[in-house]
């Protein structure tokens, strides 16, 4: 049975997309068939990270939920070289990057219930041991459906006053939706902060375990949104915090 995983952060800019990329990738390094689908519409780009060119995308997700294809028809492999070695795979449903789609998402909508369908039948058809989705930020229908379905969320915030107060609305939220298994995971935390003191405070402000802290780092940077670090550098201290994340997720 498919796990689906909800991948959420209360505002943008939190490094959402680069971290679900990479847990979908250390997930499948250990084996396992990994979907992901991006359910950021209004402004998509998890597929850049894990190497899809907009001019490979034939079917998205955005004509999956206006019913002119089947959920299997806009998957696409991904599988890096790596990956395939370690007898995983990962399997992606983009959302589209065009203007004119984006547009008439955002001016004719869609049939939310579509896409809970399309998680679903995502995860049983082509036979996936876990479904990450990469939610759009913030508090709306599509994110409060995603969450509700799922069997984990991993909820991503930055060690500032703002994402600190967000996320409680977030988690406060979740809690309500019963969600099996809730983590957080703390990104772009600076050198000099004590990582022992924000795990501490987190956990005691919002009642839920802490999964990883990401360190800041410039190699993300450096990447540029065109590769994984998790793949680059293994013994990067973020691409540790990933495997451990990865094994909460996966440990009863």
């Amino acid at each position: 049975m498919t796990q689906i995983v909800s991948v959420h952060s209360f505002r943008g800019g939190t490094g959402k997309s680069n971290m679900t990329a990479n847990l979908a990738t250390t997930l499948a390094l250990q084996g396992h068939r990994v979907g992901v689908v991006d359910t950021d519409i209004q402004s998509p780009g998890i597929h850049i990270i894990l190497g899809l060119r907009d001019e490979d995308i034939d079917q998205s997700l955005n004509d999956f939920l206006w019913g002119q294809c089947t959920i299997e028809q806009a998957v696409y492999d991904v599988t890096p070289a790596a990956v395939e070695q370690a007898g995983g795979r990962i399997l992606l449903s983009p959302s589209s990057l065009n203007a004119s789609k984006i547009a008439k998402i955002l001016r004719e909508g869609y049939d939310v219930g579509n896409l809970n369908d399309g998680f679903l039948a995502f995860g049983e058809t082509l036979n996936l041991d876990f479904l990450l989705i990469d939610t759009h930020p913030g508090i709306n229908e599509e994110t409060l459906l995603s969450i509700a379905i799922s069997d984990g969320l991993v909820m991503l915030m930055r060690p500032d006053r703002q994402d600190y107060l967000g996320t409680a609305v977030a988690v406060q939220v979740a809690k309500k939706l019963d969600v099996p298994k809730m983590l957080i995971a703390v990104n772009k935390v600076p050198s000099f902060f004590d990582f022992a003191e924000v795990r501490a405070k987190v956990e005691s402000n919002y009642g839920v375990p802490v999964g990883a802290l990401f360190p800041l780092a410039d190699e993300v940077l450096n990447l540029a949104s065109q590769g994984l670090l998790c793949i680059d550098q293994p013994q990067h201290p973020i691409s540790v915090e990933l495997r451990q994340l990865a094994h909460a997720l996966i440990s009863d």
